[in-house]
């Protein structure tokens, strides 16, 4: 199945035929010597740049992260001709000085890929940065957001913001889907001369970041044996041609210094404030990635930095943070109010709030993986990436789209976590009502400003991935690289399965980037017993055999003698010896090699009386049901809820307090998965007449929670006969 073309193709284009020959004449024209005084009015063309900038645009794409040039002028050169020693000195710096952009070509010279650049032809002068000029401020893009504008808004303006903000519509995740593989369709606006100017600020940012004093250049790794899979999954085309050939590399960001991307962007907005911001110290929130890479930046810079983080942040991240250096202040039940705490205080003790994501400067940070990806395969045709305020696909598909506009960027988020695909779709921010907290490193209510503006003009669509399919995911790259990602780390490398596989005529380079492997140790039981279920190698079952002799005999027999059985749990139902025969209710696991195997397997069973579901893809069922054994036991009145409870001492007897001895609790099922928040199935007695009350008593705890009244399987296993 192919994927529709993205209806913003003719902005995309418009984008590429401005910005690159535009981007190509300003380094060729840097070339050139010339001893003419550029004035003020003749260097402002398209982009508010100046002559100095585009040097500084010039030697940076040429010039590998970590080497270093310097200022040389022609009367230096000159003398430095007559002086060996001088001429020796620059001879090195220039062996030094590695291209940026390392282009192999086939035979003939010709370099290779779609993608290829003009390399430029010399190595330029060195200057001093120019970005804090007056003349930059006045002649910025106005719709840009970033220290580059004046700050100062009046009443009027910051009422109308507060207006727009509270008008932000909230939805529900599963309000919208998409089928396996699908990418999000959506209408971008039309591309605007403002437009244009934003996408040249941000590429001027993005190639003079200078974040390699703690950033590394990360590998990109071919997935061998994922790409094996991938390709041998698609059917050979009528006549046995050969298969597609598909190749999976990964953008390797969990082996930052703190294990994530986050340090990118981090790093580059701490390192463009000012002296004076820099003496009174920095200041934000975060539960994970981002506080350690604000704690690095600031621990590089010599700077002091507060993080503020939920009190039910993970001990192990929380100790990351201060081993950085950084002084945590653990306050507020989520992440909102940990936030409201730090921009407060930032303003109260004049402190500069480093937003995670939102800004500017920390976009343009992120956007220096594009710069890599490009340099390292040229011919990647397309990028997938992990969504979760936006950051990283903002910096990386500007920088993409602007260089090499026949890429695809596709971002991916969870299921439960998809503000930007909802966002692109309805053509507005949104805010989500609740989200999937499993891949806690995107999960977020509401996505970016300026991220959402990017995205909107140079993403071609948003993935979203189920649970399994990312604990998949994070098997497969373990099997390839012998590392383990956090979830959010993997929901790229998932999206892209997804997509090879319902795109069998695809052949070519993709590119994942794995963004981060901060997880506690705790979560890979869960995740392990969900992998095989993701991949389609396992398939959860429930089916409903006659209590009598001989019956679980000839269940297995049905099923297969050859098939393999993983997991099995069944208790005796009837034990009232009244001689009335009932359905025992057994879940298991089977071993299964397709979906084809699978799906015989259930119909057999059903044609011989057996009736059988497939839970594979249930949550509920992979998180609790198959961990409790039991059946019906006749309780009266019994509604499920799924409660997402804080992971720290306390949080338990709290939400009790709100539910008891006012109502009987009649099952529960928790198991602690080093996160912020635990999923705890509870079953509780509530009378029809109590219903309002109930749910007035869990509103009240503060936690969120779902009935699970519908739940199918749940209804399978404890009904009564």
């Amino acid at each position: 199945m192919h994927v529709r073309r993205n209806p913003q193709k003719k902005s995309v284009c418009l984008r590429a035929r401005i910005l690159t020959p535009i981007l190509k004449m300003m380094l060729m024209s840097a070339t050139t010597p010339s001893t003419s005084t550029i004035t003020t009015s003749s260097r402002r063309t398209l982009f508010p740049e100046s002559s100095a900038t585009v040097a500084r645009l010039r030697r940076h794409a040429m010039r590998r992260p970590g080497t270093t040039t310097t200022t040389t002028t022609t009367t230096e050169c000159a003398a430095r001709k007559e002086d060996k020693n001088g001429c020796l000195e620059r001879r090195r710096r220039r062996r030094k000085s590695v291209a940026l952009h390392s282009w192999k070509g086939g035979g003939g010279g010709k370099r290779g890929g779609d993608n290829a650049l003009e390399p430029p032809n010399a190595i330029l002068e060195n200057f001093a940065s120019d970005t804090n000029n007056e003349e930059d401020v006045i002649n910025a893009p106005a719709t840009l957001i970033n220290p580059l504008l004046k700050k100062q808004r009046d009443a009027t303006n910051e009422e109308e913001e507060s207006e727009r903000v509270k008008a932000k519509p909230i939805v529900n995740p599963e309000d919208f889907t998409l089928q396996p593989g699908e990418v999000s369709k959506f209408k971008a606006p039309t591309t605007t001369v403002e437009d244009l100017q934003l996408s040249g600020w941000y590429l001027k940012a993005i190639l003079t970041a200078d974040v390699y004093d703690v950033v590394v250049e990360t590998p990109l790794e071919l997935a061998a044996r994922l790409s094996e899979r991938v390709t041998a999954s698609v059917p050979m085309t009528p006549g046995g041609d050969a298969q597609k050939q598909k190749r999976i590399f990964l953008k390797r960001e969990d082996l930052q210094q703190v294990f994530s991307f986050k340090i990118r962007g981090a790093y580059n907005k701490i390192k463009n404030l000012k002296k004076e911001e820099l003496e009174r110290g920095i200041i934000t929130a975060s539960a994970g990635n981002h506080a350690q890479g604000v704690a690095l930046s600031a621990k590089t810079l010599g700077i002091k930095a507060v993080v503020a983080m939920p009190v039910t942040t993970p001990k192990i991240k929380v100790e990351a943070v201060r081993r950085l250096g950084g002084d945590v202040v653990l306050i507020g039940e989520n992440f909102d109010e940990t936030a409201a705490y730090a921009k407060k205080r930032s303003v109260d003790d004049e402190m500069t709030f480093i937003p995670p994501f939102d800004e500017p400067y920390v976009i343009a940070g992120q956007g220096t993986c594009g710069v890599e990806i490009l340099r390292q395969l040229p011919t990647a045709k397309a990028v997938f990436i992990p969504i979760g305020g936006g950051g990283l696909i903002a910096g990386v598909a500007t920088y993409l789209k602007t260089i090499a506009p026949k890429i695809k960027i596709i971002g991916v988020e969870p299921s439960g976590a998809n503000a930007m695909a909802q966002s692109l779709d309805r053509g507005e921010l949104v805010k989500l009502s609740k989200v999937d907290g499993f891949a806690d490193g995107v999960a977020v209510k509401e996505v970016g400003v300026n991220c959402f503006q990017l995205c909107q003009q140079c993403v071609d669509g948003v993935m979203m991935v189920r649970t399994d399919q990312t604990c998949a995911a994070l098997k497969d790259v373990f099997e390839d690289t012998r590392s383990i990602l956090e979830p959010s780390g993997a929901l790229a490398v998932a999206g892209a399965k997804e997509w090879l596989n319902a795109n069998p005529d695809f052949e070519g380079d993709v590119v994942c980037i794995t963004s981060g492997a901060n997880m506690n140790f705790d979560r890979l039981r869960v995740i392990s017993e969900i992998a095989d279920g993701g991949s389609g190698t396992e398939a959860t079952l429930i089916s409903a055999i006659p209590e009598e002799n001989g019956s679980f005999k000839r269940f297995v027999t049905l099923v297969g003698e050859d098939t393999n059985f993983t997991e099995f749990k069944y208790r005796v139902q009837n034990l009232s010896g009244d001689g009335k025969k009932s359905l025992a209710k057994v879940l298991y696991s089977v071993n299964v090699e397709s979906e084809t195997q699978l799906q015989a397997c259930i119909a057999r069973l059903r044609s011989n009386g057996i009736p059988t579901e497939d839970f594979t893809k249930d949550e509920t069922t992979q998180t609790h049901l198959r961990n409790i054994t039991g059946g019906a036991s006749s309780i009266s009145n019994e509604r499920l809820y799924n409660i997402a409870i804080p992971e720290r001492a306390g949080a338990l007897a709290n939400f009790l307090d709100f539910i008891s001895p006012r109502w009987n609790v009649s099952m529960t099922h928790y198991r602690a998965g080093g996160q912020r928040e635990a999923s705890v199935l509870v079953g509780i007695q509530v009378p029809d007449s109590e219903l309002a009350e109930i749910e007035a008593a869990l509103d009240g705890c503060g936690y969120e929670y779902s009935c699970l009244q519908s739940n199918a399987a749940y209804n399978m296993l404890f009904e009564d006969n």
